[in-house]
């Protein structure tokens, strides 16, 4: 009896004794799991920050003792920037300032300006109704251009002249007040000139008046015609095709004033002088650009305009 007392006590102790060490090993276990748990998540709070960058929780850590030391594993995955995240990037990225023409200037240089997205794109929406901006302070009025913005942009905005001598039609139609008949009617004119000597012959065109010129003096420019008129050279019949001339009598006369006179006396003033022309269409020939009355120097390089 005293000896199954024994056996009986010596069992428990055992029993104690394993129970003890498997708790302590299940506490040990537990730790360990939340201590790699609380590893990746410092990890990927490290890594957060990065766009690139997705984090993705795998066997999240269980608080019984099956728990896995791998049970909060960390994974990284690279993925393609997305347009939203595109967006995030504009508008952290500090505007810059260069020249831009606002009439042809691409949204995402506009962005680059320090527009967002956004006002990029109503900018570009209003260039395809039709809309232009033919000054800096038509880009001023827009909406979504605000008054800092634009005092810091203003002296970066390159909006280039028409120039009168090299436009087609289109580009005459986009000038305040002139429309398809203007246009052509300045093409049509240009040809019969020979090309613009200034700017002011354009009122020289039928109803194109001062105020009409004045709504566009300081968007148009003027470049040197191609051929300068050959006002001592041509024949009469050729004479009579420019504007100022226009009459058969006044084409003769010119002819035989230059054939009658020495070269010294070929000016324009020469003419009103001797009454061939009126001093009004005088004054409008002499600011044309002609040709010398000997054609050309020795070096065959065109002679200065003759006035």
């Amino acid at each position: 009896m005293k000896e199954k007392e024994q056996k009986n006590r010596g069992a428990s102790a055992a029993s104690f004794k394993v129970g003890a060490v498997s708790l302590a090993f299940l506490i040990i276990g537990y730790q360990a799991a939340l201590f790699m748990h609380r590893a990746g998540v410092l990890h990927a709070e490290s890594v957060a920050a990065r766009p690139d960058t997705v984090i993705v929780y795998r066997n999240a850590p269980r608080a019984d003792a099956a728990a896995e030391a791998d049970s909060a594993e960390v994974v990284r995955k690279s993925t393609p920037k997305k347009p939203e995240l595109e967006r995030v990037l504009a508008q952290r990225r500090e505007p810059e300032n260069f020249n831009f023409n606002p009439n042809t200037v691409s949204v995402s240089d506009l962005q680059r300006l320090g527009f967002s997205e956004k006002q990029a794109l109503s900018i570009d929406a209003y260039r395809t109704k039709g809309g232009r901006f033919r000054r800096r302070s038509d880009f001023a009025k827009s909406y979504v251009v605000s008054d800092s913005v634009y005092r810091r942009l203003e002296k970066y905005i390159v909006i280039p002249k028409v120039d009168i001598n090299k436009a087609d039609s289109a580009e005459f139609d986009t000038l305040p007040g002139i429309g398809g008949w203007f246009a052509s009617r300045m093409v049509e004119y240009r040809g019969s000139l020979g090309g613009y000597s200034y700017p002011e012959q354009l009122m020289d065109i039928y109803h194109f008046d001062q105020e009409k010129f004045d709504g566009l003096a300081d968007l148009i420019s003027c470049s040197p015609p191609r051929d300068s008129f050959a006002l001592w050279t041509l024949p009469a019949e050729k004479l009579r095709e420019h504007p100022y001339i226009h009459d058969w009598q006044v084409a003769r006369a010119i002819v035989l004033y230059r054939e009658h006179n020495s070269r010294e006396k070929l000016t324009v003033q020469g003419l009103v002088e001797a009454g061939i022309i009126p001093a009004d269409t005088g004054a409008k020939l002499s600011r044309c650009v002609i040709a010398s009355p000997c054609g050309a120097s020795d070096d065959g390089q065109a002679q200065p305009p003759a006035r």
